[in-house]
């Protein structure tokens, strides 16, 4: 009864940790979270914000620190895609990491059957903010006819 005790006392005493999603959807919209590196040492948090009604993905950076939004980036997912006007489209998204402290974000249309990989950084005019990249657009099918 002993070992049966401690096993249970072991088993139930250990830290489990708690995982949470990072993704969320509210009629037309979608939003995921991921970490964005702007500046060395500074820990920012990326949300990104799909909207369908605009056709428009949002991209920003929280300083955690303070708890402050940077500024708003945006991409045109119609031209992005190649989607036409009333096209019934239906987007999926999540983050996934490129490297230590920098998140990116997996967005498949699956009507288009296409897939983009894109990452927020610092805009590259050098002004304060954040700007959004793709990295790659790819078909994973053929588009529904």
């Amino acid at each position: 009864m002993l070992l049966g005790a401690i096993g249970v006392w072991w088993l139930n005493g250990s830290a489990r940790p708690v995982l949470a999603a990072t993704l969320d959807r509210h009629d037309d919209f979608i939003m995921c979270t991921g970490p964005v590196s702007l500046f060395p040492g500074v820990p920012l948090e990326g949300v990104w914000l799909l909207d369908y009604k605009t056709g428009k993905l949002l991209g920003t950076a929280i300083d955690r620190l303070h708890a402050k939004i940077i500024s708003w980036a945006e991409v045109d997912l119609v031209n992005e895609f190649g989607i036409q006007p009333k096209q019934n489209v239906h987007f999926m998204m999540n983050t996934g990491n490129f490297s230590p402290g920098q998140a990116a974000l997996y967005l498949a249309e699956v009507t288009t059957g296409k897939m983009a990989v894109y990452s927020m950084g610092p805009r590259p005019d050098g002004r304060a903010g954040v700007s959004i990249r793709r990295h790659d657009m790819v078909m994973f099918r053929q588009a529904a006819e």
